[in-house]
C-alpha cells in the first residue's frame, strides 16, 4: 500500500515539475510512510524517502516505515529536513500548501538557500479513493460506533445530563476497540437540537425531549462518524412528522450516491425534499463530507461542492438534519461508501425512530 501511494506522490511531483516534497502534516505523514508518531517531516523524492525524527521515534519508525530512510535530528528538525533535501540534490522542491506553517516556511526558505522552495502542493487529494486496507479500518470503526449506539439506549432516561451520555458513547466504544473518538462527542437535547454542533454540556435530560448524538471511534486511524436521534418517552406529533421527512431524505441521498454522481446534485436533491414540507429552510449545512485519517475531507456534498464525479472507494457522510430554534431540532447520519454499483451505509445502527420507555 505504501508503494503506491510513493508512486503516485512521485507522479505528482513530475506533473508539476519539482524534485521532492516536504510533508509536515501529521495524517499525510501517516498515509505516505506508516509511521504514526509526531515531530516529524518526510522528504520525498522522485527516487528516494527520508523520515526525519528525533530519538524518541527512531525505533517505532523503523517498524513502521520501512520503505523510508529514517535520519535522526538531534539540533532541529528543519535544519536537518534541509540538509536531507540537499543531499538528495534536490533543486526545486515542493511543500504542503495547507499545513506547512508560515515561520516555518520561512525557516526553510532562509535554510534551503539556493534551492527554489515555492510550489505549495495539497496532497490531500491523493487520499481521497480509499484502498481496502483503509475501507476495513473504517467499516470497524463504523461496527464500533454502532455498537456504542446499542448498548448507550438502555442509559438515556430523564434526569441524566448530555455529558453522561456522551462518556457513555466514548466508554463503550473504547470498550469495543476504538483508540479515542474521532472527534469531540456532540449531545444536543431539548432546546439545544437547534444547534447543529451541539457538543454535550451539563444539561438534564427531560421527558419528551430529542436528544441528537453525532459520534465516532477512531480505529488505526481512521474515523467514523454517526448521528442518530432518538425520543426520550413518547414524541409529539410534530416531532415525529419532522423525523419522518429527515429520514425520507437521508434514504433517498443514499440512493443518489454513486459513481458518477455530483456533490452539489446529491445536496440539491435533498434540500428539494425537504422544501415540499417547509423544512429546508432550517438545513443549513451541507449534506455530507468525506473522512478517513481526518474526520472533514474531500469530496463535499454541499452547494459549494467541486465534486462532480463520485467515484468507487470515495467515502461520504449521509447527514440531513432540521434545526429549528425556540424547538429544538434532529440530525440522521450514515458514513457511506461509493460502490461499483452505488452505495453502501457502512454504519448501520436503527435509524427508525426510537421513543425511549420512561418505565
Amino acid at each position: 500500500m505504501i508503494k503506491s501511494r510513493l508512486e503516485a506522490v512521485r507522479a505528482l511531483l513530475a506533473e508539476q515539475g519539482v524534485d521532492a516534497v516536504v510533508v509536515t502534516k501529521y495524517v499525510n505523514l501517516h498515509y505516505f510512510s506508516g509511521f504514526r508518531g509526531d515531530d516529524t517531516t518526510l522528504v520525498i523524492s522522485r527516487d528516494k524517502a527520508a523520515l526525519i525524527t528525533d530519538n524518541r521515534y527512531t525505533e517505532q519508525a523503523g517498524l513502521q516505515a520501512p520503505l523510508f530512510e529514517i535520519v535522526e535530528q538531534q539540533d532541529g528538525l528543519l535544519s536537518k529536513t534541509a540538509e536531507v533535501v540537499k543531499s538528495f540534490g534536490c533543486r526545486k522542491v515542493a511543500f504542503e500548501g495547507n499545513a506547512l506553517i508560515y515561520d516555518d516556511f520561512q525557516k526553510l526558505t532562509e535554510l534551503l538557500e539556493g534551492v527554489e522552495f515555492r510550489t505549495a502542493l495539497h496532497l490531500d487529494k491523493l487520499r481521497e479513493i480509499k484502498d481496502a486496507e483503509e475501507i476495513s479500518y473504517i467499516r470497524k470503526g463504523c461496527e464500533i460506533a454502532d455498537k456504542a449506539f446499542a448498548e448507550v439506549l438502555s442509559f438515556i432516561r430523564p434526569g441524566v445530563t448530555e455529558l453522561a451520555v456522551a462518556a457513555r458513547l466514548e466508554n463503550a466504544m473504547r470498550e469495543n476497540g476504538s483508540e479515542k473518538p474521532s472527534f469531540t462527542t456532540i449531545v444536543a437535547s431539548g432546546l439545544r437540537g437547534s444547534l447543529p454542533h451541539g457538543t454535550a454540556t451539563d444539561k438534564v435530560i427531560e421527558a419528551g425531549e430529542l436528544v441528537t448524538m453525532d459520534f465516532g471511534g477512531m480505529y488505526q486511524g481512521y474515523c467514523s462518524d454517526i448521528t442518530r436521534t432518538i425520543c426520550v418517552g413518547p414524541a409529539s406529533e410534530k416531532q415525529r412528522f419532522i423525523y419522518s421527512k429527515v429520514l425520507e431524505a437521508q434514504k433517498m441521498a443514499l440512493t443518489l450516491i454513486k459513481p458518477g454522481a455530483a456533490g452539489k446534485a446529491v445536496d440539491q436533491a435533498v434540500r428539494e425534499a425537504l422544501d415540499k414540507d417547509d423544512l429546508g429552510k432550517y438545513f443549513g449545512h451541507g449534506l455530507g463530507h468525506s473522512l478517513g485519517l481526518e474526520i472533514h475531507e474531500s469530496p463535499r456534498l454541499s452547494k459549494k461542492s467541486t465534486c462532480n464525479d463520485l467515484r468507487p472507494g470515495m467515502l461520504v457522510t449521509d447527514e440531513p438534519g432540521v434545526y429549528i430554534p425556540g424547538w429544538g431540532g434532529l440530525r440522521i447520519e450514515d458514513t457511506v461508501l461509493v460502490t461499483e454499483n452505488g452505495s453502501e451505509a457502512l454504519t448501520r445502527a436503527n435509524k427508525e425512530f426510537i421513543e425511549i420507555p420512561l418505565n
